[in-house]
């Protein structure tokens, strides 16, 4: 069992709505229906345990993160509770955070995604998901835009997908 698959068992608690997705596909995997503290909890945990295992953008981040990921979590987790759930709860200013970058590369918004909507997929239901992709989305674009976009510039096509194009797992 890799990394992924065991973070994901690990956190997932009995305390969040979640239901057996019945797509008559043999898919009996629990996912959440609604978006709580909980369910951001689950994903930011196993979302940056399926990163820190990414040849490129796993590096970049230990090299930031190295004996403080106990400290970012907390902020991501925070981050997408403002972004989900419009609690207010992150402070920070994720676009001078990821100027500070110089060695993101253009394409690394794009792999964020393809570890980001897997996953997303995994933990919960497909329409849910849908919209969490979509923000994410967005998110990736607006961050790709202020890093690397002039003038005139459209976000590359990886950061923005149609529903049909989702599917694999880090796991």
């Amino acid at each position: 069992m890799n990394a992924c698959r065991s973070s994901r068992k690990d956190l997932a608690g009995p305390g969040g709505v979640r239901r057996t997705n019945a797509t008559g596909k043999g898919d009996r995997l629990l996912r959440y229906e609604v978006v709580d503290v909980e369910a951001i909890h689950v994903l930011v945990q196993t979302f940056y345990g399926c990163i820190r295992n990414h040849p490129r953008l796993g590096e970049i981040f230990e090299r930031r993160l190295a004996g403080r990921w106990e400290e970012h979590l907390p902020k991501m987790e925070s981050f997408w509770q403002s972004v989900l759930l419009k609690n207010g709860a992150y402070k920070g200013k994720p676009v001078p955070a990821h100027l500070k970058q110089k060695e993101l590369m253009s394409a690394d918004y794009g792999e964020w995604l393809s570890v980001f909507r897997p996953v997303v997929r995994e933990l919960f239901v497909s329409d849910l998901a849908d919209e969490i992709i979509a923000i994410a989305e967005r998110i990736a674009q607006s961050l790709w835009l202020a890093t690397f976009g002039q003038a005139g510039s459209v976000p590359p096509p990886e950061l923005s997908s149609k529903a049909s194009e989702w599917s694999g797992s880090c796991w």
